[in-house]
């Protein structure tokens, strides 16, 4: 078996094309038209074809060129070999043209269910030969070992071999709701905040502190209320309600700013902690067309809303 197996893989597919020419055309010299190679080429490949087979393929005379017994056989097989290939390259070649397939996509849940969940639907109308495998989890998955063919990140890109493309940057802000500002007062500087019921997101880098920065200050205060949490939709929830200030990432707040639901505390001031939402594809310079739209289509509806 393997020594079959190494005269295999020593059978080039330039003989076996230029076999099957051969026997198509009954002729070395017709066969190099349709090649576009000299007719001495034609005539060593079959002759290396047939040294590492082992067994005479074509029978020659002056006049013509016809298979023997087993070139026959093997001319079939051959032949059903290379159709299968021409089928496949051109398979292949129209997954590049047009998108389609299966696409696995790993997203965190909050930004995901917020931000991504509600192009699916049109994304897929646009696009119906694409099919859409999503899984939100808030863990670091390893994209090429789970199979996924784009990831959704937040925050700090790590270093990676991965292919990655920025969608969008973000920022921390402070943010409240009116009725909690008219009953509570604004706060004027960051000491003020003490004064203050504060929601805490425990998963929050530098928890159980708030950084802030202006400029090149940097001010560091420790939050004090009734709530902390560890999912930071609940705490939206809660400000938005007027339990107090939050201090969370534009992309979650927008639309409550935008609803007049929240408005921004101490404006000047920001989270210290800056990052980005990135698409995250496999390494490889090509990346499937099915990858390439998707990624395209939710960083041109972000970017359209983020600020809107």
């Amino acid at each position: 078996m393997q020594n079959l197996q190494e005269m295999i893989a020593k059978v080039s597919l330039e003989e076996l094309s230029t076999f099957v020419a051969v026997v198509e055309a009954l002729s070395f010299t017709e066969a190099a038209k349709v090649i576009g190679r000299d007719a001495t080429i034609i005539s060593r490949r079959i002759g290396h074809l047939e040294e590492r087979l082992g067994v005479r393929l074509l029978s020659r005379t002056t006049r013509r060129v016809a298979p023997t017994e087993a070139g026959a056989v093997y001319y079939q097989r051959i032949r059903a070999l290379l159709d299968e290939l021409d089928s496949a390259t051109q398979e292949a070649s129209n997954f590049a043209a047009s998108p389609q397939g299966l696409l696995r996509v790993s997203l965190p849940v909050t930004f995901g269910r917020r931000w991504v969940a509600p192009l699916l639907p049109r994304f897929m109308k646009d696009y119906p030969k694409i099919r859409v495998d999503a899984r939100f989890a808030d863990r670091y998955v390893d994209v090429v070992a789970e199979g996924f063919d784009v990831a959704i990140r937040v925050g700090v890109l790590r270093d990676s071999s991965l292919v990655a493309r920025l969608i969008a940057p973000f920022r921390n802000h402070l943010y409240a709701s009116p009725a909690y500002l008219d009953k509570y007062g604004q706060p004027h500087t960051p000491d003020c905040l003490v004064d203050h019921q504060c929601l805490g997101f425990t998963n929050h880098s530098s928890w159980p502190d708030w950084i802030l920065k202006l400029g090149a200050q940097r001010k560091t205060v420790r939050p004090l209320g009734q709530f902390v949490a560890d999912n930071s939709e609940s705490l939206l929830l809660a400000a938005i309600e007027g339990a107090g200030i939050i201090l969370t990432p534009d992309w979650l707040a927008s639309a409550a700013v935008r609803e007049g639901l929240l408005v921004q505390v101490l404006p000047e001031w920001q989270g210290s902690e800056e990052g980005g939402i990135y698409a995250v594809m496999p390494p490889g310079r090509l990346v499937p067309s099915k990858t390439r739209v998707f990624v395209d289509e939710i960083t041109q509806a972000i970017q359209a809303d983020w600020h809107a």
